[in-house]
């Protein structure tokens, strides 16, 4: 049986609309997985074998006890409240999560952590995180730390990932530790060193398309069947 996964679909605020691209449902299927949207209501359904956080706009500054900067942009309170509550009870219940852009920083929040409201304002990083180039294309390096979830799946110390984003993972959450940083030093990617799996990556595997990061959906599918099997 497929497992089943749950992604979180990105929600405008003012139109009233759910919307996710669908590289993350596809991504999900190559998988082997089983992708349905969450509509951001009521509990965890008990059927998800696997949650992901899909990327979107920027995350309430309150919600991790700061004021916004005006650099600060969109945000969808509806979004935010009930990913954070739906990233807290995976936790606990130990159901496979993957954040990707957005949702790494989610998983950070959730966990205690802190995001950088504005890269260039906050760092004084001169590197290019919001690129002008195709989706699928990779755009700047990544240093990858040895002993970690994504060194096992990739085999290598450095690799090149597209780039979406103004915001960044700055104090680590409890429990989580990084895997892999940019140049400049911004996180790249976390996982949990205790928990089963929770990982997080700031690029689109999912619109990079290759057998590479493919792999991160391959171990979080599989992560996601191994939970199915604990609880039936």
């Amino acid at each position: 049986m497929q497992p089943v996964i749950g992604i979180m679909p990105d929600y405008d605020s003012v139109a009233g609309r759910y919307q996710l691209h669908q590289d993350y449902a596809a991504a999900i299927s190559a998988a082997g997985g089983y992708p349905v949207m969450l509509l951001g209501q009521g509990e965890i359904p008990l059927f998800l074998d696997g949650i992901v956080l899909s990327g979107g706009g920027d995350i309430d500054p309150l919600l991790f006890h700061e004021e916004p900067l005006r650099e600060s942009g969109e945000i969808s309170p509806r979004r935010d409240q009930f990913e954070l509550s739906l990233c807290q009870a995976a936790i606990q219940k130990n159901i496979p999560l993957l954040g990707i852009c957005r949702g790494m920083q989610v998983i950070n929040i959730a966990l205690g952590g802190t995001i950088y409201q504005d890269i260039w304002v906050q760092t004084k990083s001169t590197l290019k995180h919001r690129q002008q180039a195709p989706r699928d294309y990779a755009t700047h390096s990544i240093m990858i730390e040895e002993n970690t979830l994504l060194s096992h799946l990739w085999g290598k110390e450095k690799a090149a990932v597209n780039s979406f984003h103004h915001q960044g993972v700055a104090l680590l959450g409890e429990g989580l530790r990084y895997s892999a940083k940019s140049q400049d030093g911004l996180i790249e990617a976390i996982e949990h060193t205790e928990k089963p799996f929770i990982f997080g990556v700031q690029w689109h595997p999912e619109a990079m398309k290759t057998e590479e990061q493919g792999r991160i959906f391959a171990a979080f599918v599989q992560a996601a069947a191994e939970f199915h099997a604990i609880r039936r």
